[in-house]
């Protein structure tokens, strides 16, 4: 089965599903391996395995379109709120609330997300959109509301978590702008601006140096929940919308909770299930979405890694190339009605 088999809600879905597993798993593990480190220099960890992932996981230029010497200043404000006050925001909150805690206070990157993406880019968010949206954050603030009751709650660490949410959701609405470039080279390019800004500031602070295996660890954990997992949600971006895109990902918190009781750092309850069940409805409504309208392409130039016979791309080759492939191409004006959700070729206003 290939992707065109999928409804493009249902593979955008999917695709930041993927990527809040990654990132929500990554949390507890991340307050585990965190210990009695500065959070300069976890956040430096982490991102340098995010960064070494990312050789291995670019595409070459006839796969993805490239980075743009005009994406310098997206990707250095990128970097500042998602790979420095981001992690930096969030390791220090976690070192003074539950890991549990924090993740469930990132359900309102979600929130931010959304809004930024609906004023800056004009997304479309309909009743399903945001009931799925209204379900997502009321199974986050369940779960936050388990965790006040059972008194594993501090006030000044799940502060620090709301910057870092707020953070990330400038960085996730920046990165909308890239979301048509080699996902790989983005995380590359944002990895090693955060490392470099964030050792710098570990070395002037002189925070503790972290053993091998601490080190190898956070590395690994940042090499999956943050450069795999930006990859997916640039992936889902491209495919679905940065507001959709960005509720789906509300799920990590509940993955991070999950994570959390395995390591036995939480019991189970009935406030858990119900704030589970609540976000689950909410990934489920985002998936089985269908919109679908008469709407009008205008004539566009751009470039991104496309198929052909998805009824947007009709260009010739010759020879014609198999698979996805990138290049500069022209949409001529085009009238036509099937599902779609707010991608690169669907900006449309309603």
């Amino acid at each position: 089965m290939t992707h065109l088999s999928l409804s493009p809600a249902l593979r955008g879905g999917l695709l930041a599903l993927l990527a809040a597993a990654l990132f929500g798993l990554s949390t507890p593990f991340v307050q585990l391996w965190g210990r009695g480190l500065g959070p300069f220099t976890t956040a430096g960890l982490l991102y340098g395995g995010a960064g070494l992932v990312a050789l291995f996981i670019r595409r070459p230029r006839e796969r993805e379109a490239q980075l743009q010497r005009g994406d310098a200043g997206r990707l250095l404000a990128m970097a500042v709120f998602g790979a420095v006050i981001g992690p930096v925001a969030l390791v220090w909150g976690l070192q003074r609330t539950s890991g549990t805690s924090a993740s469930l206070m990132l359900t309102l990157e979600a929130f931010f997300t959304a809004l930024l993406a609906w004023r800056l880019y004009g997304e479309t968010v309909d009743r399903r959109v945001l009931l799925a949206m209204a379900c997502l954050m009321a199974g986050g603030m369940v779960l936050t509301l388990d965790q006040g009751l059972q008194g594993n709650v501090q006030l000044l660490g799940l502060a620090a978590v709301m910057v870092a949410t707020v953070a990330w959701g400038v960085d996730n609405t920046l990165s909308r702008g890239v979301a048509d470039r080699d996902p790989g080279q983005v995380v590359l390019a944002k990895s090693s601006m955060g490392v470099v800004a964030t050792v710098l500031l570990a070395g002037l602070l002189a925070e503790p140096m972290p053993n091998l295996l601490a080190a190898g660890v956070l590395l690994g954990i940042g090499a999956t929940g943050y450069g795999l997992s930006l990859r997916f949600y640039l992936l889902a971006q491209r495919t679905f919308g940065a507001a959709r895109t960005g509720s789906v990902f509300a799920f990590a918190p509940f993955i991070g909770a999950l994570g959390a009781f395995g390591l036995g750092e939480r019991a189970a309850s009935v406030l858990l299930v119900l704030g589970g069940a609540l976000m689950l409805a909410g990934v489920v409504l985002h998936l089985i979405e269908s919109h679908d309208h008469e709407h009008t392409h205008e004539v566009l130039e751009h470039e991104h890694a496309h198929t052909h016979g998805d009824g947007h791309h009709d260009h010739s080759h010759e020879p014609m190339p198999q698979g996805a492939h990138s290049h500069l191409h022209t949409h001529t004006a085009l009238v036509h009605k099937h599902p779609h959700v707010p991608d690169l070729h669907h900006g449309h206003m309603h």
